[in-house]
């Protein structure tokens, strides 16, 4: 599979194509070459992917896997055609037209995950809950945490900043994220300024031996990133989340998809209904 390359092509960014047939891909070992095409959205511009399709074909002696969003039937049909000579998984014509059957209405194939993203309720509320993580990121700010939806909690480099924005931008969720500093646990509790919402804070540690290669590179050598100092840090951090009766998990072994589904799991239930 090294040596195989896939294409992900869409009419709009491709990153449903590409989530998708990454989460597919997964199932298998290795990992192939990616190509992402994006914005294919007239019969010249499919043309030149298919060419470029094809003499990947040849110059790698196997055909390309395809995964295609296209909902123009012209240009989908350039793609799906015999001249193509890759693999063409069309998500489309696998999902979209059977649930047309099954609704009894037609889909509006509409470009892209949001018509007008001016007009999107949704889109308005990721880009707020973007701008309040920002604003929030370690510890900046302690104003408006009553309108927080997650307080995530944890030494430096556990994790804790593209946690929350991945919160944010997949989920319109209003992340803060707090430092625990070694000031914290020689006061034996949480900051005061996160004390009256204990019941949303979220506590992210990480394997000392990992949290000291990270530091390390970031500052090599130094007693922020020793060995000795990140176990301390870590075992101050979840003592106090123990005593505070705060929710935590360890970052050391686990995407940033699935810590985010733990948080909302476990703090934000109603977010994973929608």
């Amino acid at each position: 599979m090294t040596e195989r390359t896939v294409f992900f092509v869409s009419d709009g960014t491709g990153i449903t194509a590409e989530t998708f047939g990454n989460s597919i891909l997964n199932q298998f070992p290795a990992r192939p070459r990616h190509v992402r095409r994006p914005f294919i959205d007239t019969v010249e511009k499919a043309a030149r992917v298919v060419s470029e399709i094809n003499a990947t074909a040849a110059s790698e002696g196997r055909r390309p896997i395809v995964f295609i969003t296209l909902v123009n039937d012209e240009v989908r049909a350039m793609v799906t055609g015999d001249h193509c000579k890759g693999l063409v998984l069309d998500m489309f014509r696998t999902f979209v037209e059977p649930l047309e059957v099954e609704f009894g209405v037609k889909s509006n194939h509409r470009v892209g995950r949001f018509s007008d993203a001016s007009q999107s309720q949704e889109y308005h509320d990721r880009i707020e809950a973007i701008n309040f993580s920002l604003a929030h990121d370690d510890g900046q700010s302690a104003r408006n945490l009553d309108v927080a939806d997650v307080i995530l909690l944890g030494v430096s480099r556990s994790g804790k900043t593209p946690t929350s924005l991945y919160l944010a931008m997949q989920h319109g969720i209003k992340a803060a994220n707090y430092p625990l500093i070694p000031e914290d646990f020689e006061r034996g509790r949480m900051p005061g300024a996160l004390m009256p919402h204990r019941r949303k804070c979220f506590g992210l540690t990480i394997d000392p031996t990992r949290l000291a290669q990270i530091r390390n590179e970031r500052r090599p050598g130094s007693k922020y990133a020793a060995l000795e100092n990140c176990r301390y840090e870590i075992n101050e951090a979840e003592a106090m989340m123990r005593r505070e009766g705060v929710s935590w998990l360890s970052s050391t072994h686990k995407s940033i998809e699935e810590i985010a589904t733990t948080i909302l799991r476990d703090l934000r239930p109603d977010r994973l209904v929608y």
